[in-house]
């Protein structure tokens, strides 16, 4: 096994579980693996599909995924090809061809195309394994039901003694028992089918949370993030904008935000299903070749991606499930580097998606997954430790890498602050949602507040001396805390609890987390890059200027062969040969990531490269 993991994909060593999930599968049993995104899931199916006579079919529903992996599997010299609804009669019969011949290794199929193509693909080629990715779209209860996905457990009668191994990266307990009913899959003797758990953490991805910030605020974030990281890469004669996502919950917020960013100078591209699928597919092809820096998507609609070298994912809105979340985070720093993960959270997005969860068909469940969202947003504990108890993991520390735990709320007594807001919501009717009520609070001479005369109120302007946003911090505490409540069915007006109106008219005591703004000035931008340098230099003798033309050495060959940058070599890698700096043949091919295809592919001009920048001998 470890011959062929470094052989072929360049790693000296396995990741937790890869190798026991390998093992498992050559033995013949059928197995359901849940590792989080980035966590080495594909390995596990592609390296046993290898190691066994025959072609490994892989299920997925992502063409766009498809196509990535199959390019990254043939630029390891590995024998791959895809046929799903984009492919013609003339692809089909070629991949037919391949199968007759004992070609081809692995074959992704779309489930559609799998139900319709069974007999020829069973006829054409020994079935060798049988892979379920995405597995989670088979249960109703996950966070992404496909229904084309429920015929696959038919597949289990028609290749009896094939072993079947499902993948996901998201899955609560129910969720997991529902793929294995669903699939039919084959217990072993103790009765049990195995259920493969790998961690969920991720120490690479920092987690922020930003409560209460307006559209402008955002994009003032959101600008200064790219900026940071462009510069963050950045060697002295190379610039280069970081690869970043922005998720958004509609179209049309999508087509603005990324329209506002290329105003500001960042070229930012809309992906999403209003546009045609040939635009849609220009962008990421674009994206995935480093063209594009940052692509806005929506989030219900997902980009399949298995790009390594995304910096930075932004979630414009509250998504509607951690397990959605946890997966579109999963997108960055899939090459083990740092990626920074900031989430926005209005109260706007908990309406909205509320109403949304209220008008499906499964309202309780998605109620239920959307109560858990909102719990992870306005938490004031570790944030890592929420998502991985979501995904019934246990750490008993802090993780010191997302906003909670780098910045340790503070508190101050704000039972006056929190007088003011429940009086003035009184005073209404409790007829007022979030923005009348720091309307009336900050003073402001709405439209609403004239037409209903709310400016002759006794609270009027009493808290004229609080920043709107700040108000809207505190009124999300004050939900969180149970002083509050929404009533989404009298048009999301606000609603004074029995513990609210003890604070209102008893007097009991309300302790509030201080309200911490960044800098976004000019002046603070640039003393947080600053820092972040130096975090970044320390411990580490990396040739900057060095990682600089190996980028661009990489790009170039890239190019050429009509491959996106990370299948070449990915950024962890780069960064490997600019420390390690080999000067021999023998020395790059021990360097992590390099494997034995890649090194006759590329070996000796990289090796000439870094040679030349030590000046040594070329000849």
């Amino acid at each position: 096994m470890l011959r062929y993991l470094k052989s072929y994909f360049g790693y000296d060593s396995f990741r937790p579980l890869q190798q026991e999930i390998i093992t498992h599968i050559l033995a013949g049993h059928d197995c359901l693996a849940l590792m989080p995104t980035g966590g080495g899931k594909s390995i596990c199916f592609q390296l046993s599909a290898l190691m066994i006579e025959g072609t490994a079919l892989v299920v997925s529903p992502l063409i766009s995924l498809m196509k990535d992996q199959v390019e990254a599997l043939r630029a390891n010299g590995i024998a791959a090809a895809a046929l799903n609804s984009t492919h013609s009669e003339e692809d089909r019969r070629e991949v037919g061809e391949l199968l007759r011949r004992g070609k081809l290794k692995l074959l992704y199929v779309s489930p559609e195309k799998l139900m319709a193509e069974k007999d020829f693909l069973l006829k054409a080629t020994k079935i060798n394994l049988l892979v379920i990715d995405e597995a989670h779209c088979i249960s109703q209860w996950g966070h992404d039901f496909r229904p084309e996905y429920t015929q696959l457990g038919a597949l289990r009668a028609e290749m009896p003694d094939v072993p079947m191994a499902a993948f996901t990266a998201t899955a609560d307990k129910i969720t997991r028992n529902d793929i294995v009913e669903q699939l039919c899959m084959r217990a072993m003797p103790s009765g049990e089918v195995k259920v493969f758990v790998s961690s969920f953490n991720r120490p690479n991805l920092s987690l922020d949370v930003r409560r209460g910030y307006s559209a402008d605020e955002k994009l003032r974030v959101i600008v200064d993030l790219i900026r940071r990281h462009s510069l963050l890469a950045a060697t002295d004669d190379d610039m280069v904008a970081s690869s970043g996502i922005v998720y958004c919950l509609s179209r049309k917020t999508t087509d603005e935000v990324a329209r506002k960013l290329r105003e500001r100078g960042v070229d930012a591209r809309p992906y999403h299903a209003g546009m045609s699928a040939q635009e849609r597919n220009r962008v990421q092809d674009d994206f995935v070749n480093d063209r594009v820096p940052v692509v806005c998507a929506t989030i219900a609609f997902g980009m399949g991606i298995d790009k390594s070298n995304v910096r930075f994912v932004v979630h414009y809105n509250l998504p509607k499930s951690i397990e959605g979340f946890y997966q579109e985070i999963g997108r960055g720093g899939r090459d083990g580097l740092p990626c920074e993960t900031i989430l926005f959270y209005n109260v706007g997005d908990l309406i909205a998606l509320r109403s949304f969860a209220d008008g499906s068909a499964q309202r309780e469940i998605n109620n239920e997954k959307l109560d858990r969202m909102q719990e992870y947003a306005e938490s004031q504990v570790c944030r890592r430790r929420i998502l991985l108890n979501y995904f019934s993991e246990s750490m008993d520390y802090d993780c010191g890498n997302c906003d909670v735990c780098k910045h340790p709320p503070k508190r101050f007594d704000g039972t006056v602050l929190v007088q003011k807001a429940l009086s003035a919501i009184v005073r209404t009717g409790e007829r007022a949602g979030f923005r009348l009520v720091v309307d009336i609070l900050r003073g402001n001479y709405s439209p609403t507040v004239r037409e209903h005369d709310y400016d002759k109120l006794k609270t009027f302007g009493v808290g004229r001396d609080v920043p709107s946003r700040d108000w809207h911090d505190y009124l999300l505490q004050m939900l969180q805390l149970g002083l509050l409540e929404i009533d989404y069915r009298d048009d999301s007006h606000l609603k004074v609890t029995a513990q609210g109106r003890g604070v209102l008219f008893e007097g009991n005591k309300v302790w509030l987390a201080v309200v911490v703004r960044e800098d976004l000035s000019v002046k603070g931008w640039k003393k947080r890059l600053a820092m972040e340098r130096q975090l970044t230099l320390v411990g580490q003798h990396e040739d900057a200027v060095l990682f600089g033309k190996l980028r661009r050495l990489r790009l170039q060959i890239a190019s050429s062969m009509g491959l996106a940058p990370y299948m070449v070599f990915s950024d962890k890698t780069l960064h490997a040969m600019a420390t390690q700096r080999p000067v021999v043949i023998s020395d790059f091919e021990n360097v992590n990531g390099v494997g034995e295809h890649k090194l006759r592919l590329y070996g000796k001009v990289f090796v000439k490269l870094i040679r030349e920048h030590q000046g040594l001998d070329v000849d």
